[in-house]
């Protein structure tokens, strides 16, 4: 089993040239360069000119590589999507996808331009309508769209439902659910909203649990003092590996090799759990070769 962790992703301005080279040295798994929200308008072309560079450039190591461009509904979509397809960074991350539809647009363009197969597609989740129809957009990933995984916005939609955002987050938790559950269902990883509040560690320690319990890959951050806290909390617990490596042997014994259910210390195990364990102790091997 091969595992890409994604426990720790890092916007990063795309008008920023030293914030873009010191993501190249930072312990995350996963940078966006994000010619979106953190760009102002008229920045916008030379960001997309730097961050092309930057990728096609390379030098971030084992690090992910995502260029987030405009919405497809914006003057800038166009020129941002070429750009990225020429850099061929790991993914593409398209903001504000409210249906299937934007997939496909994506998937047809990506296919009319040659662009290289490697090439993912990440879709942001953030407008009421992306939460309405989130199993058809995690669906998508079945068809020629690329679409490999989902990232939550839970700015944007607190913006577009009025919902407050509250620590605990439990006016958004139904919506959370509904987007990791589509996700599992479909075969694509998902990351968690960032945390607003630099100034409260405990509270994005606190978000971060909830996010790992409720099933998300990883979380989505905008500060790399957010990096270590997000990668302790997203990488499995040594005693948790451990208890993993215990399950798959007892199950790989000769004699219980065709058993559903094995007692260990006392407890019933269900051959489920052996798979559960494989993917952590697959999940922790990927965390270790990097380190």
């Amino acid at each position: 089993m091969t595992m890409r962790p994604r426990r720790s992703v890092l916007y990063m301005p795309g008008s920023n040239a030293r914030a873009i080279e010191k993501a190249k040295t930072l312990p995350v798994d996963g940078v966006i360069l994000d010619l979106e929200d953190a760009v102002a308008p008229e920045a916008k072309p030379a960001a997309r000119a730097q961050v092309a560079s930057a990728a096609k450039a390379g030098g971030f190591a084992l690090r992910e590589v995502f260029i987030r461009v405009n919405a497809i509904a914006t003057q800038w979509f166009a020129d941002d999507l070429a750009a990225a397809i020429a850099a061929a960074p790991d993914a593409i991350l398209v903001p504000k996808v409210s249906s299937p539809d934007a997939l496909e647009t994506i998937g047809r363009r990506l296919r009319d331009a040659g662009a290289d197969p490697r090439i993912r597609v990440w879709a942001m989740i953030e407008t009421p309508a992306a939460i309405l129809n989130i199993g058809d957009i995690a669906a998508a990933a079945r068809g020629d769209t690329r679409l490999a995984g989902l990232v939550v916005g839970a700015n944007d939609l607190a913006k577009e439902t009025r919902a407050r955002q509250l620590p605990g987050r439990a006016p958004m938790l139904p919506w959370l659910a509904a987007c990791v559950l589509a996700a599992r269902a479909h075969g694509v990883d998902i990351l968690d909203a960032v945390y607003n509040d630099l100034s409260d560690a405990e509270g994005f320690r606190r978000e971060c649990v909830q996010g790992r319990d409720m099933g998300f890959d990883g979380k989505t951050l905008i500060h790399p003092g957010q990096i270590d806290t997000c990668n302790d909390v997203f990488s499995p617990a040594a005693a948790e590996v451990a208890q993993a490596r215990e399950i798959i042997a007892i199950f790989d014994l000769p004699e219980n090799r065709d058993k559903g259910v094995v007692g260990i210390d006392g407890r019933m195990v269900e051959r489920m759990h052996a798979d559960i364990a494989r993917r952590t102790v697959a999940i922790a091997e990927a965390i270790a070769a990097r380190a």
